[in-house]
């Protein structure tokens, strides 16, 4: 296996160096210059942050081989699918965002420099309160400032963050649930399952959003055991991450963590309550200190109402032909509470069959009719977390179901509902991985006891009788 993983690296590298300048030569105008050189330099930022990952997975107790094997092919398919959009310029096609991002990067870059209109262009577009997506300008900025313009590069960055989401994932459903069944199809779903490899192959703020949210839940699970400085400094670089590209799920991650800490991930004895009482103590303090509480308390007052909610609701449902409910009115309670069942179907499900009215409609229905399938497993393995595992799972559930029931709400396109459903996936997977093996486990399990009673037929034995020699005792 390992030498397949690096024949693929191989071939992967040769290929981008050898056919991606002459694939792309036709689009210089809209990227810049296209040479060997500057894809050796996309290629040499992703081999160094990829391996700073790698040297960080392979570190793993227990896991770390089988980890790092699984983060070096998730990484691979989203290098070549990267790759891929970027030869052929499909981005308007997949994802016309890294258009916006490549632009006001470049703005941020020249801002930082003093130029003084370019920071009024990058004021314009993150607002007062920076509201869009700041963190992504940061990024592209200082990818262009090392290696210069590069849109191939940030695409690979991105991959990197994406592909290292399957092993925190993994390691998620581990420390929950102590089962590495579960794990390994938590962890194998993230790193191959197309919409979530699609989404961090680009220049887009999907990847590092999703990267950043599944860390915070690690790093929240690890500190619900264990106090550590480590996992402490983690959970707050992670929810800051989270501000800097999605600053209104900030709040819903902060209320799970702060959440899952009041109601206790473990048995609760002094000892976890001291603990969960100065990780609490430590966040407030830590973002009060930096100015982060009053910086979000500013945007919740600006953009946390209902009225600014209907009229980007209305936004969404008005500008693309795959707009739904253009008709709702969230901007009262009663409105929104109304929207739900109807935005959850969409969240949920879209885009249905009879909406595949285009070529990147129909691509896809391969993967939403295993969602589909998939979804009566979410359903189970939701029961079991209930029923067996609330403490332990406590900050996932509560997350996942306000992010779910708040853009069951807000949103109002397919498209965009579609996009954003992989922010919930990494977390609904876990479940859908409980619920599999469960099913497996019972079906193993009548199995075993239809070959229990065959053998009891060949040797005479009435059904739940055992043969003296097999007897207990």
């Amino acid at each position: 296996m390992n030498g397949v993983i690096a024949f693929l690296i191989f071939i992967v590298i040769v290929g981008t160096l050898i056919f991606v300048p002459q694939l792309a030569a036709p689009y210089e105008s809209l990227y810049g210059e296209v040479t060997v050189f500057t894809c050796a330099k996309a290629l040499a930022l992703c081999a160094v942050v990829s391996v700073c990952a790698g040297v960080l997975i392979r570190r793993i107790p227990n896991y770390g081989r089988y980890l790092l094997k699984l983060f070096l092919c998730a990484l691979v398919m989203r290098v070549l699918i990267g790759t891929a959009i970027f030869v052929f310029n499909s981005q308007d096609f997949f994802g016309g965002d890294a258009w916006t991002y490549d632009y006001y990067g470049l703005q941020q870059l020249l801002a930082w420099g003093g130029d003084k209109s370019a920071r009024a262009n990058v004021d314009h577009f993150v607002g007062t309160g920076f509201t869009s997506a700041w963190g992504m300008l940061y990024i592209v900025g200082a990818v262009y400032s090392i290696i210069g313009r590069n849109m191939l590069a940030i695409q690979l960055f991105n991959a990197v963050l994406g592909a290292a989401t399957a092993p925190i994932i993994f390691l998620c459903a581990e420390h929950v649930f102590n089962n590495r069944n579960v794990a390994r199809f938590a962890g194998f779903a993230v790193a191959f399952y197309p919409s979530l490899v699609l989404w961090s192959s680009q220049g887009l703020k999907d990847g590092p959003t999703v990267f950043f949210l599944a860390l915070s839940i690690l790093a929240t699970l690890k500190l619900g055991q264990k106090l550590s400085i480590r996992y402490l400094a983690v959970l707050l670089l992670s929810l800051i991450g989270v501000l800097a590209f999605r600053f209104y799920i900030f709040y819903m991650m902060l209320a799970a963590i702060i959440g899952a800490f009041v109601i206790g991930m473990r048995t609760f004895t002094a000892q976890s309550m001291a603990r969960q009482f100065v990780v609490v103590l430590v966040i407030g303090l830590s973002f009060t200190y930096f100015g982060i509480t009053r910086y979000a308390t500013a945007q919740f007052e600006t953009y946390g109402n209902l009225e600014q909610l209907n009229r980007s609701r209305q936004n969404l449902s008005s500008s693309a032909n795959s707009g739904f409910g253009q008709d709702v009115d969230v901007s009262t309670t009663s409105g929104a509470l109304t929207t739900i069942p109807t935005g959850l179907v969409y969240l949920l499900f879209a885009p249905f069959p009879w909406q595949l009215g285009s070529l990147r409609q129909s691509l896809t229905l391969p993967e939403m009719v295993a969602w589909w399938a998939a979804f009566p497993l979410l359903i189970l393995g939701i029961w079991f977390s209930l029923k067996y595992r609330l403490r332990q799972m406590s900050p996932i559930l509560i997350f996942s179901s306000m992010l779910t029931l708040a853009y069951s709400v807000f949103q109002g396109n397919v498209g965009t509902a579609y996009r954003q459903r992989a922010q919930l996936l990494v977390f609904y997977f876990i479940f859908v991985a409980v619920g599999s093996v469960l099913v497996k486990e019972k079906r193993d399990e009548r199995r075993r006891r239809a070959a229990e009673e065959l053998r009891g037929a060949a040797l005479g034995l009435k059904p739940g009788l055992q043969h003296p020699s097999n007897a207990p005792g």
